[in-house]
């Protein structure tokens, strides 16, 4: 089939844990504002929703089962999009945290960083004029400092755990070393076919934001795993958004867009939500002859146990 009348998976990710409230208003942090954000970017067009909790007093990121609660629940009542819990949380989190309400829920989907590394945004604190809240400046300075863990073991540890649930993953690839890792794992017989894998460009740390890093990730995976057993997608940080989800998506890739990796909409033009960067890149697709996958293509697609069988 051509590639011009294939589907593309439109992931939206919703609020995060890295950005802080400082660094956009519309940035949503109350579990209603996450609620209707999500929704809104279901309807313009997103598959899949990513989804972190914040505490709703001072949108510092939270694992609590509790306050997952309070908005989970209800998108799932009104949209037929795939939740996708992270397991990522923050640096700041145990892991038992980061899994907490994953394990309650037994999502269709969890996503899963491949390996331990520095996840750093604290060059953007030097950037900013003023604070919301009196928590943000460290947590931005401190991410100098702290590492982002997922050893070996603990990734054998929750694709065991999480088997047992019938989740799949979305698989967070910020290097090449980490889709190696995963090739790893499914020597191991721990992960079958179909695989989705989500390759980030341009956190600092990881794999950066270069037009031909697309492409080394995209043959590499073709190498590692055989184009027709997984589904690549992409998602880049900040002002490369846009440009680069979308030469992934001529790579013959899906795309992850969302506040979680860019407050903006286009060069110093804040996005007011979700929906409007959703809007945008299947605007910019449906240009390019794709079709947009609706929920029930990417269950087909990615191989999903579907909303009845979850514990939301």
């Amino acid at each position: 089939m051509s590639n011009t009348t294939r589907r593309v998976i439109i992931s939206c990710a919703v609020t995060g844990s890295a950005h802080v409230p400082s660094m956009s208003e519309y940035l949503p942090i109350t579990p209603a504002e996450i609620k209707t954000q999500a929704l809104e970017a279901a309807e313009a067009g997103a598959a899949i929703l990513h989804l972190h909790a914040r505490n709703p007093e001072d949108g510092r990121p939270t694992p609590s089962p509790d306050v997952f609660r309070q908005f989970v629940p209800a998108i799932a009542q009104e949209t037929d999009a795939i939740i996708n819990i992270s397991t990522g949380g923050s640096t700041r989190m145990t892991l038992d945290e980061r899994l907490a309400y994953a394990r309650v829920a037994k999502p269709e989907m969890c996503s899963l960083n491949m390996g331990s590394m520095n996840f750093s945004l604290h060059p953007l604190a030097e950037k900013m004029q003023s604070w919301r809240f009196d928590w943000e400046k460290d947590y931005l300075e401190g991410m100098e400092d702290m590492i982002f863990r997922n050893t070996f073991r603990d990734i054998k540890n929750i694709l065991t755990e999480f088997r047992d649930y019938g989740t799949r993953f979305e698989f967070e690839c910020y290097d090449l070393g980490h889709l190696y890792s995963l090739a790893h794992f499914i020597d191991k017989g721990l992960i079958k076919p179909p695989f989705f894998i989500q390759s980030v460009f341009g956190i600092l740390g990881g794999i950066g934001a270069d037009p031909e890093n697309v492409s080394v990730m995209r043959s590499t995976a073709d190498r590692l795993f055989g184009r027709e057993n997984y589904h690549f997608s992409i998602l880049a940080a900040g002002r490369h958004q846009m440009p680069l989800v979308t030469m992934g998506a001529i790579f013959g890739g899906n795309v992850r867009v969302g506040l979680e990796d860019s407050v903006y909409l286009s060069k110093g033009v804040k996005a007011k939500s979700n929906a409007e960067q959703v809007r945008k890149i299947r605007r910019i697709l449906e240009e390019l002859s794709y079709e947009i996958a609706t929920p029930a293509d990417a269950r087909e697609m990615l191989g999903l146990k579907g909303r009845a069988n979850v514990s939301l």
